[in-house]
């Protein structure tokens, strides 16, 4: 046999043995990689689990074994006690005519005002915006002297206008709004100025609608804000005929059940709770998916 040829079965043999090692080390980075995601998946959704699993429970299986994932005996005593002895189905009431309000307002408000500062030329803009990024950096907890200040100055407090006027607009979604009608080409609505159309109709009707995964995007923020929003309650109303389902579920958990636990009752209720905001999300994930690759196919 010649050199070359004893050169090249040497080589086969020396890279040979490389792909198994090469193999094994990428499927072990691999396993390790799913190992760890499903570790920090499980530690995220086991307090859940536990949530869910005490709402089926009875109050001494509850009381004596809390953590576990399995009621022993399986009770829907916690979901019955939430309807009839509490106040959740007004609170539930406030929380979804609060929240739909807000999101609404808060889609057509931001989409607005991101507009104006993205498309409009106007003297203080920039400092407009500026402003608008400083007010996302101000702790809400600084703000809640100011606001029940406010609110009672103006004769509003204690009552609906009080929960919706001064969340109805939000910092972040102008800034959401804004940083995407500026991705969109200008040579569109130059078109549309030239058929004639205004620039509210420009907006409405053709920058609008080329929006819908950032609008998308805004309502899921909005409305699982809105739901979820217990401070600002805490210094809009007191009366508990207007209390929403966060500032209800914080009175129960204050104590106003009297003695016991009642884990299954309280915890029903947080379960209750959570499937609207789980509910729009599933639904609206599926469109902003959608609409996102609608967007990367037009580009």
């Amino acid at each position: 046999m010649s050199a070359t040829g004893d050169r090249n079965v040497t080589s086969r043999t020396a890279t040979h043995p490389r792909r198994p090692m090469t193999e094994a080390r990428s499927l072990a980075s691999t396993f390790t990689g799913y190992a760890i995601l499903i570790f920090f998946a499980l530690v995220f959704l086991y307090p859940f689990v536990i949530q869910v699993a005490n709402a089926f429970k009875t109050d001494p299986d509850a009381a004596a074994s809390p953590l576990s994932p399995i009621p022993d005996p399986l009770s829907m005593g916690g979901f019955e006690r939430v309807f009839l002895g509490t106040d959740l189905p007004l609170w539930l009431g406030n929380s979804l005519l609060v929240t739909l309000v807000i999101t609404v307002g808060r889609v057509f408000l931001d989409s607005l005002a991101g507009y104006a500062l993205a498309r409009l030329r106007f003297r203080g803009r920039r400092t407009l915006f500026s402003a608008v990024v400083a007010v996302m950096a101000v702790p809400g907890v600084v703000l809640f002297i100011p606001k029940f200040l406010v609110l009672n100055q103006l004769g509003i407090y204690n009552s609906y206008t009080a929960l919706i006027v001064p969340v109805i607009a939000d910092a972040a979604g102008v800034f959401i709004m804004k940083q995407f009608f500026e991705s969109i080409p200008v040579s569109v609505e130059e078109a549309a100025r030239i058929d004639g159309a205004g620039v509210f109709r420009t907006f409405w009707s053709v920058v609008l609608p080329m929006a819908r995964p950032a609008l998308i995007t805004l309502t899921i923020i909005s409305f699982q804000g809105s739901w979820n929003e217990f401070p600002h309650t805490l210094v809009a109303v007191q009366d508990p005929s207007l209390f929403t389902l966060p500032r209800g579920l914080a009175d129960l958990v204050s104590g106003s059940l009297g003695a016991g636990t009642q884990y299954p009752l309280k915890l029903g209720a947080a379960v209750l709770a959570t499937i609207p905001v789980a509910i729009i999300f599933v639904v609206f994930q599926r469109y902003f998916i959608r609409g996102a690759n609608e967007g990367a196919e037009k580009g």
